[in-house]
């Protein structure tokens, strides 16, 4: 891979990172063996960027303990403060101390100011934010500075204004290309020289893998030799404004594919006809989804139990996917995954309406009201009367029911 260079802090970071948000887990843990080899596995083949936060459960600690000796001198290190626990200045401190311990260093290569808008940041500046950066940065803590958006467009200009910042993480991806930051705001921040890098730019897997079959036929026409993936990956690396694109990668055939995707990538690489050929899945796309969900998990957790982001995403499979007949795949995947067959319920009819996901979802989504329709749509009435018999067919019998539905 040929790494791109971030202008303001001299890194040449690699054009494909390894998001640690999402590693393989085993019994609701890190997979530290599965996750180790692909990690490994990455660094060996040019990945120098890795990218984690305090939130993403132990994923800080698992990365310290592993990155040692030489795998240790050959990353860059991000990761992020948990800026909705902050509230006085000396969590700052306290935040960034105990991420240096997890991480088992003593300077971390970028810290960003996880999950902001303009509000929040105007909160952590009267605690103090300026001052504990310009602290943390003389003291070595702390090498280059950023923050990860979760805003509207409009402001986005006013927050890369607000401080004298490194880097910047943005969602980007041929779907979203102008939510957010859009791809104007990435414009201005890579003229102050600032490194950018994206986070979903798969949308959390809806531009990956199976399609609606308009938006598949038209790229089976482009080159029947790529991949969806390939596809929104390739637009993504294709902007030169972009320094690192984070992929959560969490098995070998994804690593192994992103990684031919990032080496084969140059920016500015994309004929004229890729891109109509992109802008025209797009069109068919936007058509056919109906809540904008990129299933980040950041309205999580849910006070009530109700898994927000399998939710919404089910909904919208059902019709990305033109799922007819009232026992349709997405049915069944509604009562096997969020429904209580298969484990604890997450359903939508949880919802109490509390708003606690609305302050947090970075798309600024009416969740409430998306999953009262997400409740409409699959929820039989007397659902607490239908779990138990449900249960008692058996969870093979239903996984065969389920395998049944989607030949």
């Amino acid at each position: 891979m040929q790494n791109r260079l971030i202008n303001k802090t001299g890194d040449e970071v690699s054009p494909l990172g390894f998001g640690a948000m999402r590693l393989p887990l085993k019994n609701g843990k890190v997979d530290r063996d599965k996750a180790k080899e692909l990690i490994y596995y990455a660094i060996d083949h040019g990945v120098n960027f890795i990218d984690t936060a305090y939130l993403y459960g132990d994923s800080e600690k698992f990365l310290g303990e592993i990155l040692q000796g030489e795998y240790k001198q050959k990353v860059i290190i991000c990761t992020k403060m948990p800026s909705i626990h902050v509230r006085k200045y000396e969590d700052m401190e306290y935040f960034l101390n105990e991420q240096l311990k997890r991480l088992q260093r003593d300077s971390i290569d970028y810290y960003l100011i996880h999950s902001v808008d303009l509000k929040t940041v105007n909160r952590l500046l009267k605690r103090g934010l300026v001052d504990f950066l310009n602290k943390a940065k003389s003291e070595g803590k702390i090498k280059h500075v950023g923050f990860s958006y979760h805003g509207v467009k409009e402001e986005f200009d006013l927050l890369i204004d607000s401080y004298d910042w490194d880097a910047v993480m943005v969602q980007y991806n041929y779907f979203d290309d102008n939510v957010q930051a859009s791809t104007e705001g990435i414009e201005y921040a890579a003229s102050k020289g600032m490194g950018i890098f994206v986070m979903e730019p798969l949308k959390g897997g809806i531009l990956a893998g199976k399609m609606p079959k308009d938006a598949e036929d038209i790229f089976k026409n482009a080159d029947s030799t790529k991949t969806t993936a390939q596809w929104a990956l390739q637009w993504v690396l294709n902007n030169r404004n972009i320094s690192c694109v984070l992929s959560g990668m969490n098995s070998m055939e994804q690593l192994e594919d992103n990684l031919a995707i990032a080496e084969n990538t140059a920016p500015m690489s994309m004929t004229f006809e890729e891109l109509e050929t992109v802008e025209a899945v797009k069109r068919v796309m936007r058509n056919a989804l109906r809540i904008n969900c990129s299933t980040c998990g950041y309205c999580m957790p849910c006070p009530q139990g109700v898994n927000i982001p399998e939710c919404l995403k089910i909904y919208n499979e059902k019709y990305l996917f033109d799922q007819k007949g009232f026992i349709n795949v997405s049915f069944m995947n509604y009562y096997q995954y969020v429904g209580g067959i298969m484990g604890k319920a997450g359903n939508a009819g949880l919802c109490n309406g509390c708003g606690k996901c609305l302050r947090k979802c970075p798309q600024k989504l009416d969740i409430i009201s998306e999953l009262k329709i997400v409740k409409k749509e699959f929820e039989l009435p007397g659902l607490k009367y239908i779990l138990p018999i449900a249960k008692s067919i058996g969870i093979p019998a239903y996984k065969q029911i389920t395998k049944i539905l989607n030949r």
